[in-house]
């Protein structure tokens, strides 16, 4: 089974930027979908990005499309996404999560592996 960790999450003000890490271990990097999800306080969780393995499909949702990046490193087995422009209804836990097939659809309940999540705040 794959493992990963996330990383990155932090107090940004309004209009900052950052990288989030997900570092993945136990199992074949190429072979998964790794996608962010975040959750906010009272919200449910929602897919944020995703990219293949490979690195040659990538996703973003609405509400971030157009300010961020989803790229991955196979080398290091690590998957990182830039997001540009926080704002305050960016504030959520960013979680990393993966799953081996390929699909249309981000809901939360067809990734089975998840790392433990990283808070990021943004100040207005």
């Amino acid at each position: 089974q794959i493992q990963l960790v996330e990383s990155g999450g932090r107090l940004v003000q309004a209009g900052g930027s950052l990288r989030l890490s997900c570092a993945a271990s136990g199992g074949v990097f190429s072979n998964y979908i790794i996608a962010w999800f975040r959750q906010a306080p009272g919200k449910e969780r929602e897919v944020v990005s995703a990219i293949s393995g490979s690195g040659f499909s990538r996703y973003f949702a609405a509400s971030v499309k157009g300010r961020s990046t989803i790229s991955s490193d196979s080398a290091k087995s690590t998957v990182y996404a830039q997001i540009d422009n926080l704002q305050p209804e960016d504030t959520a836990v960013y979680y990393c999560a993966a799953r081996e097939y390929w699909g249309t659809k981000y809901e939360p309940n067809t990734f089975p592996f998840w790392g433990q999540g990283t808070q990021v705040t943004v100040s207005s």
